[in-house]
């Protein structure tokens, strides 16, 4: 239920941006039609909800193709909507013959679609130092978070990211949530490549987790030799890995649970709380570190730009109050599979004494 809520919030809000793209392209292009185009930018808005039930709930080669083209649409349809608004101030500045305009308008965002697929496939390495009280030695973290495993990364992208994270030789892997896309199916066989990590692997369920199966994840990550911290703490050489699963309700602002939990202050700690809010809670309880995800950086302009009206804290490093706070930007996708403004990260931490 809270994923068939979740998608006819979304398909209203992407309705009216097809009418939109769709009524105000085609009256450029010189389409007369409207009641065609109406019809048209409906069954076109249906596309990515309905073609992602039907991969959830009845998954075949087809409805993983229909799925695949529906996703990349999504983004085009995006990238549409910001050209055309972009375009609605300018033309009063620079005037052009509507046709032309139209297919600049079109060019355009093919173009950007393309580069977006193709940034969307690379995956960066970004390092970061962090210097943590009471910590004895150095400690080599890669945090990995909002993979998305499901119909678009699959199993070979969960490779890649594997080997990369070998390379880095870290001392621990921290995955901060939606690991799971929540649409396509998964399996022991899907996640099997994180058997290969040949470093000690906690992770904490994210929203998405919320629209897949539960009892199923955590049987299937424990299996590949993931640890599930659901809002409790293990010691790790020393410092402690505290593991909240992500709030039940969409845009809950605080973490209760951290305040209920025994983080001793005087000992180095990390929070993996997958939304990058809660801070003030986790500063209360004497937390060094959080690690969060869930932002994507907006994923694509202008997104990257409007995630910061919902969110303080977007990507990055910050200082609240004397506790480090690190959002990562994702190491996969969701939605369209694109980058435009933003990069799939795989982050080096490198926690060092602070003198």
């Amino acid at each position: 239920m809270q994923y068939i809520a979740f998608y006819s919030v979304f398909f209203a809000v992407l309705w009216g941006m097809h009418l939109y793209v769709g009524l105000r392209l085609g009256r450029l292009f010189g389409f007369q039609n409207t009641w065609l185009l109406f019809g048209a930018c409906t069954l076109a808005a249906l596309s990515f909800p309905a073609f992602s039930l039907l991969e959830k709930f009845n998954p075949t080669v087809l409805s993983m193709l229909l799925y695949g083209a529906a996703s990349i649409w999504l983004g085009l349809v995006f990238l549409l909507l910001s050209i055309l608004l972009v375009y609605e101030v300018f033309r009063f500045i620079v005037p052009l013959q509507p046709q032309a305009a139209a297919f600049a308008i079109t060019g355009i965002a093919a173009a950007l679609c393309v580069y977006g697929i193709i940034n969307a496939l690379f995956l960066t390495v970004k390092t970061v130092e962090i210097p943590m009280t009471g910590l004895d030695k150095p400690l080599k973290i890669v945090q990995l978070s909002d993979i998305h495993v499901g119909t678009i990364h699959n199993s070979g992208f969960l490779t890649r990211i594997v080997d990369k994270t070998n390379a880095l030789s870290p001392d621990l892997v921290l995955i901060t949530g939606d690991m799971f896309d929540g649409i396509g199916p998964v399996n022991r066989q899907t996640v099997e490549p994180l058997a290969q990590l040949k470093a000690k692997t906690y992770f904490v369920i994210g929203n998405h987790e919320r629209y897949d199966d539960m009892d199923k994840i955590q049987t299937i990550l424990p299996a590949a030799g993931v640890e599930i911290l659901r809002n409790r703490i293990v010691d790790f050489r020393g410092v402690q890995i505290v593991g909240v699963d992500a709030p039940v309700r969409d845009g809950e602002k605080n973490n209760p649970v951290i305040g209920q939990l025994h983080v001793d202050r005087n000992r180095p700690s990390i929070l993996m709380y997958h939304i990058p809010v809660g801070i003030d809670e986790a500063v209360g309880a004497g937390i060094k570190l959080q690690l969060s995800g869930h932002t994507h950086n907006g994923q694509l302009f202008p997104f990257t730009l409007l995630v910061r009206l919902f969110y303080k804290y977007t990507q990055g490093l910050y200082t609240i109050n004397g506790m480090n706070l690190y959002v990562s930007p994702g190491t996969g996708t969701w939605g369209p599979p694109l980058r435009i403004g933003s990069s799939n990260e795989i982050t080096l931490i490198n926690l060092v004494p602070q003198l």
